[in-house]
């Protein structure tokens, strides 16, 4: 069974990436990288993503990680809040600890794609 039959499929991703971009778009210090930003289709592209990532049937046929981030400039510290957003998100569901983990561990290495390092910051 993969990461994403054990959360719960196609609904618990849609709810995930819902309750995920409330978070991250109140958050003051993330809240300019979505400026402007078509949320709908975000959105979309991100259920793509994250059900891919963790076993869906989804294929993602996107921009490459770095492609798709390198004009916000994302500090190594927002993708932490990032990540962050995302676990709160992920218990708040009823994700158990150990598949929020696994989780992680499957997105964690896209750290040195989407923030490279220092650089300007968002807003």
């Amino acid at each position: 069974m993969t990461i994403y039959d054990t959360i719960g499929g196609a609904p618990a991703v849609a709810a995930a990436v819902d309750d995920f971009y409330v978070r991250v778009t109140s958050d003051p210090e993330l809240a300019g990288y979505f400026e402007g930003t078509d949320m709908r289709k975000l959105k979309s592209h991100q259920r793509t993503f994250i059900a891919a990532a963790i076993g869906g049937p989804e294929k993602y046929v996107g921009k490459s990680m770095a492609q798709a981030h390198a004009r916000l400039n994302i500090v190594p510290s927002h993708f932490d809040l990032v990540v962050g957003h995302l676990v709160d998100t992920l218990a708040s569901l009823g994700v158990p600890e150990h598949v929020i983990g696994q989780i992680g561990a499957t997105l964690a290495p896209l750290k040195d794609e989407i923030a490279p390092g220092p650089s300007t910051q968002a807003g």
